[in-house]
């Protein structure tokens, strides 16, 4: 049986600000991606965020960001492959002491935003998120890193353990990298096509690009992000999608190989 990781950017809401659906969405997940107060979340969102995930037994994982809480993480800032190591030390860190407390255990780490990207372009800083993995949790801690990508390829490298993420509410370059989110078509909104890529890039390893090219790609964890209008929705479809087509739809931790 093909196994299917499941996971959604959780706790971006913070002070009076709200954002996102996360007590509809954590049920039909299996990893959550934890805000850690950067460009989104605050430490008594993060605290209740992990509460409500180890409740309906979700993985936890850090979602550190550059220091953007204005732009969301979503603008590109001139930093240096140390500066992205200690911003990711210490989001990582933060949120671990959480888990910690609450009696759980930190499974991945996944950068956010534009950061995740910035990673795709530099090798040098996806080398930098790599060795931030290793300082932080050794060969043990997973981090998630864009599916077929330079910067999946390049921690795999370093004996990262790594999980190849594919998304099922964006759409894809030619060259497997996302589509800009400032061009039309960027973001797929409707459940049922969200649906269908997730279970095309699973169960078969294609994914057809904005271009309408089918490109090969090879996924263990699909996103779907959670500030995507409708994103309740969509998650319900991904995930009722993938189990029907046969995905046993589990967290990372449970089956995905050591490093």
């Amino acid at each position: 049986m093909k196994h299917i990781d499941l996971n959604c950017d959780m706790g971006e809401s913070y002070g009076r600000w709200t954002l996102g659906a996360d007590e509809e969405i954590m049920p039909c997940i299996t990893s959550a991606n934890v805000a850690c107060g950067y460009h989104g979340g605050d430490p008594h969102v993060m605290r209740r965020t992990v509460a409500l995930a180890l409740q309906h037994r979700v993985a936890i994982g850090a979602h550190p960001g550059l220091p953007d809480l204005m732009g969301f993480g979503r603008r590109v800032l001139d930093v240096t492959p140390q500066e992205v190591k200690d911003y990711l030390c210490y989001q990582t860190g933060a949120l671990r002491e959480f888990v910690r407390v609450a009696g759980g255990e930190l499974q991945h780490m996944k950068p956010h935003g534009i950061l995740y990207n910035m990673m795709e372009r530099d090798e040098a800083l996806a080398v930098a998120a790599g060795e931030a993995t290793l300082d932080s949790g050794g060969r043990d801690l997973i981090l998630m890193a864009l599916a077929t990508g330079k910067y999946d390829r390049a921690c795999r490298k370093l004996g990262v353990r790594v999980a190849s993420e594919g998304f099922a509410d964006r759409a894809y370059n030619v060259d497997c990298t996302l589509v800009s989110r400032k061009i039309p078509g960027a973001l797929i909104t409707d459940p049922a096509r969200a649906a269908a890529q997730a279970v095309t890039m699973a169960m078969e390893g294609k994914v057809r690009t904005l271009d309408g090219v089918e490109i090969d790609i090879s996924v263990q964890t699909i996103c779907c992000h959670g500030d995507t209008p409708g994103a309740p929705k969509i998650v319900r479809a991904v995930r009722e999608a993938l189990e029907k087509a046969g995905c046993q739809v589990a967290p990372l931790r449970d089956w995905l190989p050591k490093a």
